[in-house]
């Protein structure tokens, strides 16, 4: 079924882990080498720079503890900003979907720490399929019979992932930013857009290419993953571009922001125009599951009736979706 977005909201933490603060940690970067690979400047974190500087987060158990805000506050500020935009008060919510890569807890679902951190009274419960839960979660709710379900809907994706990330490893410490993504649906009243033709899609054989253990740091198979990000990201905008493209309308793409040199080389494959291509990675980092919504949400008074947007994700699992939100009036 279709989704009807009433509102969208991002939340990133105030502290900066620039390419320069990298480099003085004397781990075998500097500002050219980031750059060139990853096209990423600089990154936010919900983390002290002093606490990462003393303890390289040698020990992730200790990151929770040490992180200057929660992993609910800041879904619970994306959260807010979200239902701000879609005129929705806290207690009309009837719904609330979490999940992520990294929860605070495994038990109860972040869901259910952000819900209290906000102050919800209706089911909450995590749909967790890490850089892909938020498509994952979109395209669950575009399963469900929308007479079986409360007239507003709360998704939210918050992302934590410096905490996951050992600062001695270069290879991880110059990609991951923390973020928060969230989205107001409804089932009744049409808002700014609405979101059609959801994918989603799994291969678990490979499983073990991007983990982060229940007490370990995140680590990947770099070159596999990319290769496999790049690879099914061009598929997906080309069934999307195939699928919903109409003539006078803007055919918009932001895929997962793993890193730019990732999305440049889809962009290439796909003819995409620099104009209708839009990122934050270069100033935020990969905040996982909350990164390609949160370049929607950064941009949410751009957009207008005329503009559709072809949102693409790719995760660990491995998995991968997609879907196209398409803008209009309000009132028709």
């Amino acid at each position: 079924m279709g989704l009807n977005l009433l509102g969208l909201g991002h939340f990133n933490p105030d502290n900066e882990i620039t390419n320069r603060f990298l480099e003085d940690l004397d781990i075998g970067t500097n500002d050219e080498w980031i750059l060139e690979r990853t096209g990423i400047h600089s990154r936010r974190t919900a983390l002290s720079l002093d606490y990462i500087r003393e303890t390289r987060n040698a020990d992730p158990r200790g990151a929770i503890e040490a992180a200057e805000i929660s992993n609910a506050q800041m879904g619970a500020r994306a959260a807010e900003l979200a239902l701000e935009r879609a005129g929705v008060a806290v207690s009309d919510v009837g719904l609330m979907l979490g999940g992520g890569c990294a929860p605070n807890t495994v038990s109860p679902a972040e869901a259910c720490n952000i819900g209290a951190e906000l102050g919800v009274e209706a089911a909450s419960l995590d749909i967790n399929s890490a850089c892909s839960s938020f498509i994952a979660g979109v395209y669950m709710l575009s399963l469900m019979d929308p007479a079986k379900l409360p007239e507003i809907v709360l998704l939210v994706t918050a992302e934590p992932m410096t905490g996951t990330v050992h600062y001695d490893d270069r290879a991880s410490a110059v990609l991951w930013g923390d973020g928060a993504l969230a989205a107001v649906f409804s089932t009744k009243e049409r808002g700014r857009a609405e979101l059609i033709g959801q994918t989603f899609r799994s291969d678990p054989g490979g499983h073990d290419k991007v983990v982060v253990p229940r007490l370990g740091h995140f680590r990947q198979e770099g070159r596999t993953v990319q290769t496999f990000a790049i690879r099914k990201t061009s598929d997906l905008y080309r069934e999307m571009r195939e699928r919903f493209v109409e003539e006078g309308r803007n055919f918009n793409f932001i895929g997962h922001q793993a890193n730019l040199r990732m999305l440049d080389s889809v962009c290439r494959r796909c003819e995409i125009p620099e104009e209708l291509h839009h990122s934050n990675c270069e100033f935020f980092g990969n905040t996982a599951g909350a990164s390609s919504g949160s370049v929607v949400s950064q941009l949410w008074d751009k957009w207008t009736p005329q503009d559709d947007i072809c949102v693409v994700g790719v995760g660990s699992g491995l998995s991968w979706g997609s879907y196209l939100m398409r803008f209009h009036d309000a009132g028709n």
